[in-house]
């Protein structure tokens, strides 16, 4: 998956409205070295410019992994229509896991969820990507989202 080979953490984005793709996006924190640089606030962004327009009202994000707080807040306050994620996200998850940022009744607009699809596909590169950092000895638990998956 695009980014796991300069480091990333495997999570890619797209958004899409009316079979167009108005944005794509996937992780970059570690090389851009900034928190927010994940790849929901990417696509999104990536799909505000091509509209011209920060509203994204109809546009579906699609994701691999569900989105976290931060992204949640994006994607609400991007006006989108639904997104749809692979796994939850027990460490980080903003949608189910964690929080529910997105099923607040007080919220002016309401985002659709999906959650599950191609789960076991996502968890898999995921699961791969972390079980190959830890061969090279580096510290991952605090972000693994599956460390209870990973086969010694």
């Amino acid at each position: 998956m695009r980014g796991a080979e300069d480091g990333e953490v495997p999570v890619g984005a797209v958004v899409v409205r009316d079979n167009r793709i108005l944005g794509r996006g996937h992780n970059r924190t570690e090389a851009t070295h900034d928190p927010t640089a994940h790849a929901e606030i990417l696509a999104i962004g990536a799909a505000g410019e091509a509209l011209g327009d920060w509203r994204l009202t109809g546009a579906d994000l699609y994701v691999t992994l569900e989105p976290c707080a931060m992204c949640a807040g994006a994607i609400q306050l991007g006006r989108l229509r639904r997104v749809v994620f692979g796994p939850r996200d027990p460490k980080f998850g903003g949608c189910v896991s964690v929080l529910n940022v997105l099923d607040q009744a007080r919220l002016n607009h309401q985002v659709e969820q999906v959650e599950g699809i191609l789960a076991e596909e996502s968890r898999f590169v995921l699961r791969r990507f972390f079980r190959e950092l830890r061969r090279q000895g580096r510290e991952v638990a605090a972000v693994d989202p599956f460390p209870d998956d990973v086969a010694p």
